[in-house]
């Protein structure tokens, strides 16, 4: 592993050496959450125009609302001064394009794993899962009632957000 990260260190010192942001204190300074995919085209800050300790940023495969997410919108509301959440999938997601198991077939056929124990949550009607997922939230037991969530895409090729419509349960 020596030398696997060596870039990292060095962008890390440049980083460092200008490091300001010591007076954050953690809480979301604009008391939001956003659930989005880790695909390394979404910029959630910069999108949204936001900067350092403005908004809690839960990333995962999908941008889906898992039983993950939930414990950790519970800490972020109760704890780290979050009200609201924005659950923002995007455009041209691999997720979207293949059954879990169409996932692990290809998997299996490419790299000889046998991953048929994990649940991808693929995607396969973005709109519907967006809703899904808002809803999860919004009747979550664990969460206030009066939450303010809603959803929207990122479009990845325009860089635009599109706000979905979803009434409260």
């Amino acid at each position: 592993m020596t030398g696997a990260f060596d870039d990292l260190l060095a962008a890390n010192e440049t980083y460092a050496s200008t490091f300001s942001n010591a007076e954050l204190t953690g809480r979301a300074a604009r008391g939001l959450a956003v659930v989005t995919c880790m695909d390394s085209r979404i910029d959630p800050l910069g999108l949204l125009g936001l900067g350092a300790g403005d908004a809690k940023i839960l990333r995962n495969a999908g941008a889906r609302v898992t039983d993950d997410v939930l414990r950790t919108l519970v800490l972020a509301v109760y704890l780290l001064g979050v009200d609201r959440v924005l659950v923002m999938p995007h455009t041209d997601c691999r997720m979207s394009k293949s059954t879990d198991e169409q996932v692990h077939e290809l998997i299996a056929a490419e790299h000889g794993i046998d991953t048929r124990s994990l649940e991808f949550q693929t995607v396969r009607d973005q709109e519907a899962t967006l809703l899904h997922d808002v809803t999860r939230i919004m009747t979550s037991p664990f969460l206030p009632r009066d939450l303010t969530v809603g959803g929207a895409v990122y479009d990845v090729h325009t860089g635009r957000l599109r706000l979905v419509d979803t009434p409260r349960p």
